[in-house]
C-alpha cells in the first residue's frame, strides 16, 4: 500500500495537463475528493509532509511549508468528517468541517496540545493510517461566501483546540533544512490565510454520483 501511495503523485503529475491545473482553469468551488496543494499567502510556501518525524513533542510525522511548487509531497485530499458527509464532487461549504489527508503517506492533518519545536505555538502533525485517524483531524473552513472558492484565501480553524493553521516563518535545519514550521495559532491573522493551488479538482455537481475531472 505504501508503494502505491508514493506512485500516486507521479501519476497525478502526468495526468494534470489533460485534467485540471489549479491556476489555469476557471474559478469555481473546491469540492470533496479533490487533490490540491495549499499555499500560505503570507509566506509563499505550500503545506507539506513527509516521512520525517518530530524529534520532540508528539514524535508524529512532521508537517512543514516548502517553497517548491513541484514537490509531490505537498498534495492533500479533501475529505469530510465522514465519507458520507463529503461525497465526491460536492462543493465544500464555508463553515464545514473537513479532513485534509496527505496523499503520499495516508495521514491526516492533525493538531493537539504539544508545543511546536521552533516557535512554541501548537504542534501540527500528520496522523493516522490509510486516512483514518481520530477526532483531532477535523478543521473548519473559514471563508466569506457560501462555498470555498478556489480563488479565495481561506483559514482552517481546528475543531478540537480552536487554533488556526499558520506559518510565521521559522525555518528548520538538518534534515529538512529551509522548510518552514507549520503550527497552530489562537488568533486569526495574516499568517493563517491559505489558497488552493495546483491539483486535480472534481467538478462541482448537484448529483454527487455524477461528476468528472475538469
Amino acid at each position: 500500500m505504501r508503494g502505491g501511495r508514493r506512485l500516486f503523485p507521479l501519476l497525478l503529475l502526468a495526468l494534470l495537463p489533460g485534467l485540471c491545473h489549479g491556476r489555469e482553469s476557471a474559478p469555481g468551488a473546491v469540492t470533496c475528493g479533490s487533490v490540491l496543494k495549499l499555499l500560505n499567502t503570507r509566506h509563499s510556501v505550500r503545506l507539506h509532509s513527509h516521512e520525517v518525524k518530530y524529534g520532540s513533542g508528539s514524535g508524529q510525522q512532521s508537517v512543514t511549508g516548502v517553497e517548491a511548487s513541484d514537490d509531490a509531497n505537498s498534495y492533500w485530499r479533501i475529505r469530510g468528517k465522514s465519507d458520507n458527509s463529503c461525497q465526491r464532487g460536492t462543493p465544500v461549504k464555508c463553515g464545514q468541517a473537513i479532513r485534509l489527508t496527505h496523499v503520499n503517506t495516508g495521514k491526516n492533518l492533525h493538531t493537539h496540545h504539544f508545543p511546536s519545536p521552533l516557535s512554541n505555538n501548537q504542534e501540527v502533525s500528520a496522523f493516522g493510517d490509510d486516512g483514518e485517524g481520530d477526532d483531532l483531524d477535523f478543521w473548519i473552513v473559514q471563508c466569506s461566501g457560501s462555498y470555498w472558492e478556489r480563488e479565495d484565501a481561506v483559514r482552517f480553524k481546528h475543531v478540537g483546540t480552536e487554533v488556526f493553521l499558520s506559518i510565521t516563518g521559522e525555518q528548520y535545519g538538518h534534515p529538512i533544512r529551509g522548510q518552514r514550521e507549520v503550527h497552530g495559532m489562537p488568533a486569526a491573522n495574516h499568517h493563517n490565510y491559505w489558497k488552493a493551488m495546483e491539483g486535480v479538482f472534481i467538478k462541482p455537481s448537484l448529483d454527487p454520483a455524477k461528476h468528472d475531472e475538469l
